[in-house]
């Protein structure tokens, strides 16, 4: 009898742990379903914000298509506004348009001024002007086609062998002062000898003699007051004669002092 009890306590324990795990299976299926409700309401969210982010982003860009429309019809009704005023507008007259053009004038160029031929002719012309009537017998003019020469044998101004002026050819010069003051032109001083040969210490060859020769002539023109930058000096030893140096005659023809007056070049 004792054993009956237990038996039947133990088949309600068992009917209440059935009871208790059928409880827990629908809180389980309870909690299943709602789980599912739940993260299907989730998604639904997430859908709903990602339509709702996208419709922001586009809002935007629909508002300033729509300004941007609108300024482009207002520009539109401008410029119809525009165009109907300029064609009521009354036409401008214009003052050039109006008068009658004046005839043309042919105006007529000055005539040159005439030109000075005798400016020309002295410019040409070294000796143009110049006196040369009072030189005397001692100086030689040679005219050529670009200088105008003064020549004067060294027998007079120099003594053999030597390039000291000597005082008859201090007279000769002091003739051509007036000339030569009175030009513009380039003054060429050329030294000629013969074709003996010197030797002495000062000249060793007709060279250094003519050269010094010139070079006299030169330093006492440049004292009497002619420019030293119209001045210059040469030495032509014996390599331009005028008569044969085979007589005494051709030899003293050669020995002499030549002034050029130079032409200017065109």
């Amino acid at each position: 009898m004792a054993e009956q009890p237990d038996a039947n306590e133990q088949r309600r324990a068992n009917r209440q742990l059935e009871q208790q795990v059928q409880v827990l299976q629908l809180q389980l299926q309870r909690a299943q379903r709602a789980g599912d409700a739940t993260q299907h309401q989730l998604r639904r969210q997430q859908a709903s914000h990602a339509v709702f982010e996208n419709s922001e982003e586009d809002g935007w860009l629909t508002v300033y298509l729509d300004m941007l429309t609108l300024l482009l019809v207002m520009l539109v009704v401008m410029l119809a506004f525009a165009g109907k005023a300029d064609d009521h507008a009354p036409p401008v007259s214009s003052p050039l348009l109006s008068e009658r053009p004046e005839p043309l004038r042919f105006i007529e160029p000055p005539l040159p001024a005439p030109l000075d031929t005798t400016q020309q002719e002295a410019d040409s012309d070294p000796l143009a002007g110049l006196d040369t009537s009072g030189l005397g017998q001692d100086i030689e003019v040679i005219v050529n086609e670009q200088s105008v020469s003064f020549r004067i044998s060294s027998e007079i101004i120099f003594a053999p062998g030597q390039a000291d002026l000597s005082l008859e050819g201090l007279a000769v010069l002091r003739q051509l002062l007036p000339i030569l003051r009175s030009s513009e032109h380039r003054l060429s001083i050329a030294g000629h000898t013969d074709n003996r040969p010197i030797r002495s210490l000062r000249y060793p060859s007709n060279w250094e003699l003519s050269g010094a020769r010139a070079g006299s002539v030169v330093r006492y023109l440049e004292a009497n007051g002619i420019a030293s930058a119209r001045l210059s000096a040469i030495g032509h030893a014996d390599t331009q004669p005028l008569a044969d140096n085979a007589s005494a005659e051709g030899r003293a023809q050669n020995r002499r002092v030549e002034l050029i007056l130079e032409k200017p070049t065109p």
